[in-house]
């Protein structure tokens, strides 16, 4: 459905005034859909220039007033391309998004496409700076040194302020020996793969080996307008138990225009990640982590020669240790750093000098520090975000360093984002609560002053809306409470008896319910209400932000516990009068899809239909990092693999189950779905199967329209 259908029509008593309320489509709630911006609550595009806002905007660009929120027109997209137009090594901007203002005391932004970057004096409306590098990809500039680090032609290169070229090495290929680029998987908080040191004097990079990884048997098939035949792309793929990459990684000196290469020993089967640099750029930090992944080490390197200094942290566990921040020295003292630690079960920020000396514990309780935004530098204070106050909300704190006096910085309610400027006078506070869409706050984190710089709209106002309610339960181990999040349809009414949705997610690092706009509600699940469903989500234990004891449950046995407290849901559902427990069904992806095949074959009585997304179904076939995080090897645990595998459980299939994947899926690959589809086949099991040829693990743009179309379907068709 492309257009709006107008469900009823209230007509007042007094007068002639009409009132239409119309329903959603999927062109309207879905991120791939024609009309989705226009139902997005209203936001600003945000940056600060030291400690003035800036928003952003595609043709205009304008400060904000951190006292009054008003904003001044500062430059706009004609003039910066006017400016930039006459420089052949310059970009040529579509749009204002994306410029960043790098220097707080001087009136320069940057501009980059991925080749060409500049930049731009808004006063003297003037380029002051461009380069352009053919070819580039994984482009990092350094902004103290206006130095570029990049890949071309699969090798590691340079580039110096003036665009002088050096190409660091000879060996990189397409598919075997990858430089610069993320590695392990972008598991352990690795989203890049190189890393400049302060003064941009120094960069290190990763070089990935990945020569005898298996291959996965990809296929691309072209559009048909094309008519060629399929071709064969395999894809490196790291199995459970099996072959992993190894990482180097290397240290480019623009000094010596040497490279070395850190003296790890021998690389194999350890993970390196998170680093970081000595503010005197001498020292470089890595955390280093074993396959097994129960043994983190933080160690530093002599960045000049690549030696090993030695050991500053070590942290072990029965289970795992899962590194994902860097250390981070203290803006005001180079002497000192705060490192992040789930040892005492939850995280929370530790301080310690560089020797590795252990000086305090800055956060402590059971609650999660969620992530560390910035730094009051007057004050030497550190500014984190946490969710004290409760397990379903994120908020902003200031925390005293040298005498531990702690502040919540923000309203107190909700899910807060806070962008902190360049000395952390400053908090851009942007947020959302289940019954606000979208809030930004601007708070000086010195006198505790907040204004409002934008209050949104609900953007869904003049729809039929759903009615979002969130609660509690107890899990399975009869002490752990649970938050969930129901969706009931527009026109609820008590007395009737409603099919119900069990959307599950259920892994580690993902969460589905919290405090902000509907609870987090996903846009389907209002679709969905207005089909006359009501959804029901549940965070089990083994979702993200409870702390580590929480999560760690399901090691080795993944899907166990996660089932158990599940079904403690779906008794909860099934005991409500409105809820027709005799036609329950169940959806989720990725994880969720082995959540949704596994809870419709150990419970195959209680669910009628289920949408299984991109399932994982035997986890040999999962990758390394993730995989063997949670669930050892197949060879160390031979039974916990056994036990979680659905393939045995195809036999105890009796409701409607349709299993969609992305054909070439690198994530969750295709052996999974096959190999359950033909253990199916095998006993007689008649599930459906519907693949989305060339799209990876999730759908992209308006694939994503059709893929929930058609989960919609499935279930007014067959629930």
């Amino acid at each position: 459905m492309t257009g709006k259908r107008i469900l009823f029509l209230t007509f007042l008593l007094v007068g002639t005034a009409v009132r239409a309320e119309e329903e959603f489509t999927l062109e309207d709630l879905n991120f791939g859909g024609e009309n989705y911006k226009q139902y997005v609550p209203e936001t600003r595009d945000l940056v600060w220039h030291g400690d003035e806002l800036i928003r952003l905007d595609d043709k205009e660009c304008f400060t904000v007033g951190t006292a009054t929120g008003k904003e001044r027109l500062l430059f706009t997209l004609e003039e910066l391309s006017a400016a930039l137009e006459a420089d052949a090594n310059a970009p040529k901007p579509a749009s204002l998004h994306g410029l960043t203002f790098p220097y707080a005391d001087e009136p320069l932004c940057y501009i980059s496409d991925g080749t060409a970057q500049a930049l731009y004096d808004y006063k003297a409306k003037a380029a002051v700076w461009s380069v352009k590098i053919d070819g580039a990809s994984a482009v990092d500039w350094q902004k103290d040194s206006r130095r570029t680090a990049f890949v071309r032609d699969y090798q590691m290169c340079v580039a110096d302020a003036e665009g002088n070229i050096a190409q660091l090495t000879t060996d990189g290929d397409e598919r075997n020996i990858i430089y610069g680029q993320a590695v392990h998987r972008e598991e352990f908080g690795i989203t890049k793969g190189t890393f400049w040191s302060p003064k941009g004097n120094r960069v290190a990079f990763y070089r990935m080996d990945q020569t005898d990884v298996n291959d996965y048997p990809q296929v691309i098939i072209p559009p048909a307008e094309d008519g060629s035949p399929a071709v064969y792309a395999p894809d490196k793929y790291p199995m459970t138990g099996g072959v992993s990459h190894t990482v180097r990684v290397g240290v480019y000196d623009f000094t010596t225009g040497k490279t070395v290469c850190l003296d790890t020993g021998d690389p194999g089967n350890r993970y390196f990640t998170n680093i970081a640099w000595s503010p005197d750029e001498r020292v470089l930090y890595m955390f280093e982590l074993n396959r097994e992944q129960n043994d983190c080490r933080l160690t530093a390197y002599d960045s000049a020669t690549g030696e090993r200094l030695g050991e500053i942290y070590r942290e072990t566990d029965d289970k795992y240790v899962e590194p994902r921040n860097p250390i981070l020295f203290l803006p005001w003292d180079g002497n000192k750093f705060i490192l992040q630690s789930r040892k005492d079960g939850f995280n929370h920020l530790y301080l310690f000098d560089e020797r590795g000396n252990f000086l305090a514990q800055l956060t402590k309780g059971n609650y999660e520090v969620m992530d560390i935004a910035g730094f009051d530098v007057k004050n030497k204070a550190v500014i984190y975000m946490s969710n004290e106050v409760s397990n379903m909300q994120r908020n902003t704190y200031k925390l005293n360093i040298s005498t531990g006096k702690r502040t919540l910085a923000d309203s107190g309610g909700g899910w807060h984002n806070a962008l902190v400027s360049g000395s952390g006078a400053f908090i851009a506070d942007v947020y959302s609560e289940p019954d606000t869409p979208r809030k930004i706050d601007i708070i000086n984190t010195r006198s505790g002053k907040t204004i409002n710089y934008l209050t949104a709209a609900d953007p869904w106002a003049g729809h039929k809306q759903p009615s979002f309610r969130a609660g509690t339960i107890l899990a399975a181990d009869d002490s752990t409470l649970l938050n969930y999040r129901l969706v009931l349809p527009p026109d609820f009414e008590e007395a009737k008896r409603y099919p119900a949705i069990v959307y599950v997610y259920g892994g580690p690092h993902a969460h589905c319910v919290d405090s902000a706009w509907h609870y987090s509600s996903r846009s389907w699940e209002t679709y969905m209400a207005q089909k006359g469903f009501i959804v029901f989500v549940l965070d089990n234990r083994g979702s993200e932000n409870r702390g580590k004891a929480f999560e760690q449950v399901t090691f080795h046995r993944l899907g166990e516990e996660e089932m158990k407290d599940q079904m403690r849901g779906v008794a909860f559902l099934k005991s409500l009068p409105y809820v027709d427990g005799e036609r329950l069904g169940v959806h989720g992806w990725s994880f969720g899809g082995f959540m949704t095949i596994s809870l419709m074959t150990h419970y195959p009585d209680v669910f009628k239909v289920g949408v299984a997304g991109g399932p994982v179904v035997d986890w040999r076939w999962y990758e390394v990092m993730y995989g063997e995080r949670y669930m050892g090897t197949p060879q160390s645990n031979p039974e916990g693999y056994a036990r979680t595998s659905l393939l045995p459980r195809a036999k105890d299939l009796k409701g409607r189950l349709q299993i969609i994947i992305g054909g070439n899926d690198d994530t969750v690959v295709p052996q999974h779905s096959l190999a359950f589809i033909n253990e199916c086949i095998r006993y007689g099991v008649q599930p459906d199967f519907f693949v989305y040829p060339g799209e990876p693990h999730n759908m992209r743009g308006h694939a994503s329209v059709h893929l929930h179309e058609r989960i919609t379907d499935y279930f007014v068709e067959h629930l």
